[in-house]
């Protein structure tokens, strides 16, 4: 079966704009490790610029970005290793007013999936797959999702309290590393601190 799409848009500008950037490109001596030390694990919607609304430039903090920016596995993975390997000492938790992840629950996300992999829409009132005929570019639904754990939640001021407490408590987290939670508010850039 060969692809039969169109040449991405999309690619295209990503290499322009990049050929762009690597003309003035002037930070290869920068280091791995942090300057500022610290850390963000942040919600990947689009919206949020970690960058901008902490005020850092390239090289000055971690980024680690999910659905959500909850403390899953692979995101606790990524905070040790910047602490361990590469010396940051403070973590920022930051989720974000009108998150899709508080629109959604783990049972829906499987529900969807396992009849349609395709992008589903939200109607006013819930996620669902559109009617679509199979092509051969498409693949049929699949059960798995219904054994991952999304990590879906109703309460962002407790989602924020419960990753904050997961990484903490965390047998790999060391006691001194300060943790800090915030709520970024997606409509005025503010971003509000969460208190446990």
């Amino acid at each position: 079966m060969t692809d039969k799409s169109p040449p991405s848009v999309n690619l295209a500008a990503l290499m322009d704009a990049n050929q762009y950037y690597s003309k003035t490109f002037d930070q290869a001596e920068l280091k791995p490790a942090p300057t500022k030390h610290f850390a963000i694990l942040t919600c990947m919607d689009a919206r949020m610029d970690p960058y901008k609304f902490a005020g850092l430039n390239d090289g000055e903090a971690h980024i680690i970005r999910n659905a959500g920016g909850r403390a899953t596995d692979d995101a606790i993975r990524s905070l040790v290793i910047s602490h361990k390997f590469l010396g940051t000492l403070e973590w920022f938790v930051i989720h974000h007013t009108n998150c899709g992840m508080t629109l959604v629950t783990d049972e829906a996300i499987g529900d969807l999936l396992e009849h349609d992999l395709e992008t589903a829409v939200h109607n006013g009132e819930c996620w669902v797959n559109p009617e679509r005929q199979q092509s051969e570019n498409t693949k049929p639904g699949s059960s798995l999702g219904k054994n991952i754990e999304w990590h879906t939640f109703t309460d962002l001021r407790e989602s924020v309290l419960n990753d904050m407490n997961l990484i903490r408590n965390h047998e790999l987290v060391p006691n001194h590393i300060k943790i800090h939670g915030f709520i970024f508010d997606v409509k005025s850039g503010r971003l509000s601190a969460v208190e446990d």
